[in-house]
Formats: C-alpha cells, structure tokens, sequence
C-alpha cells in the first residue's frame, strides 16, 4: 500500500519503519527543517515528503502528532484527499503536555475531536494503545502464542479492515473496539491502555472501561509515575498500568 505519515517520533517512527519492512510504500513528514527530515526518512528506510504532497497518491494517511499538534495542521490538509483515502489517528490526549481543550476535558472523545478539527468525518483510531517500546519491540509472527493485540476503531468497516492488515504486518493481533465514539475505551485510563494484553484479554479490558473514571486515572498514573526517583523500566510501567485497574485480565 502506498502510506503517508506526518509525525517521525516514537510513535510514527516506528509505524513507518514496520510498514516500510512489510513491503509498503511509505513517505513521511513532519514539522523540522528539511535536513532532518531527509534524515529521519534515510534512518527510517522511506521516502521524505513535504507537508503539501504527504496526502497525495496515497491510500492511508497516518496522523502520528501530539493532540496539541493537530489544530496546527493546515487547515485543507484533507481538502483534496479522495473520500475512500483513509485516515489514521495514534494520538493520546495528556493535559500536562497538551494544554487544557475543553471539549475533550468535557467529555469528547479524543479522536472524534481530531475529526472535527480535520473537517473529515471519517477516520480511524489505531497504534495508540500500545507504548513504543511495545510497537518497537513487541511485534510477533500470526501463529506465536501470546501475541499482543492492538485496538482500532472507527465508523468504515472497510477501513478498520484494511487497517487490521497493517497491524498485523507490525506484528500484532487486532481487536474491533466499535465505532470512532467507542475508542474512548483504549484512551488513557483504561484497562485496555498500555497492558499489553492478547486479543481475548483485550476484548474483556475494552468492555470493563469506565468512561468517566478515565481521566483521573491517567493523571494519576501521569503523576505517581513522575514522582518517581528513577524513570522506571518498561516492564515495570506495564505493570503499573494494569495494577490500576482491579478487572484486567493481568492485574497483579
């Protein structure tokens, strides 16, 4: 597939590195200067774009920014992109690196929000319930045991399923969580953020969310976490993560 990216980080990054890997064509971009794009794409193994071209002659468009980022996009980023192009949102919201957006603060979905701000109705909420470390390093074959599952959701049962294919080519199970409404339950502060769960276990810590709980949660875990001496190691974070929540299918 033909796969556009804007956002390099540890996120994008590593999506665009995977799907270069699985055989797809990948162009990618971000906000830095020229130079450090060029090299990015070059340690990335894909091609470096502009802002104006990453949406053309593609048939996924990746959105791998901070949510604070996403207003800053031009504002007819998509005007021109054929409806059946579908758009990827990773992005998680955290108010201490993102500022305080009242209608996500009041209760919008994250990725309904994106939506909004994009002026496109139709968009995908996927790679965003796994920490990097995991999406970098956690990948397996379809037939290993154990295999970690990623959540997306979304209002085109064509795209989520298109989608699916790309997460398995990253190594990954995937798990429908709903309609774009319903990707709440892998935001942060839910049973399904960043537990690494298998494909059964997922499907039981997207049902056991509670949507109202969620932001306190992930503020809680922002500043237990922080509060730390020592950053701790990612199997510890993981652990943190599902120790929040009574009903995971792997609380300690």
């Amino acid at each position: 597939m033909n796969i556009g990216i804007i956002g390099t980080g540890a996120i994008g990054g590593t999506i665009a590195k995977k799907m270069a890997a699985a055989g797809h064509n990948v162009k990618i971009s971000n906000s830095g200067d020229d130079d450090k794009l060029n090299a990015r794409a070059e340690e990335l193994g894909v091609a470096a774009s502009t802002m104006e071209n990453i949406v053309k002659d593609v048939e996924v468009i990746i959105l791998s920014v901070p949510t604070i980022a996403i207003p800053a996009l031009p504002k007819d980023l998509l005007a021109n992109v054929p409806e059946n192009v579908i758009v990827v949102d990773t992005s998680n919201y955290y108010p201490f690196r993102d500022s305080d957006i009242d209608e996500i603060k009041s209760g919008k979905v994250e990725s309904v929000w994106v939506s909004g701000q994009l002026g496109r109705p139709v968009i995908i909420k996927a790679f965003n319930n796994l920490l990097a470390e995991t999406l970098a390093n956690g990948g397996k074959d379809p037939v290993a045991e154990d295999r970690i599952a990623m959540a997306v959701a979304g209002d085109s049962k064509e795209g989520k399923k298109i989608i699916t294919g790309l997460i398995n080519d990253a190594g990954f199970d995937a798990v429908d969580s709903g309609d774009l409404s319903e990707s709440w339950r892998h935001q942060p502060g839910t049973p399904a953020y960043c537990t690494e769960l298998t494909a059964e276990e997922l499907k039981q810590a997207l049902s056991d969310g509670v949507k109202e709980e969620a932001a306190s949660l992930r503020d809680k875990a922002i500043a237990e976490l922080s509060s730390l001496t020592s950053y701790p190691s990612h199997p510890e974070i993981v652990e943190y993560n599902r120790g929040l929540f009574q009903k995971n299918p792997k609380s300690v």
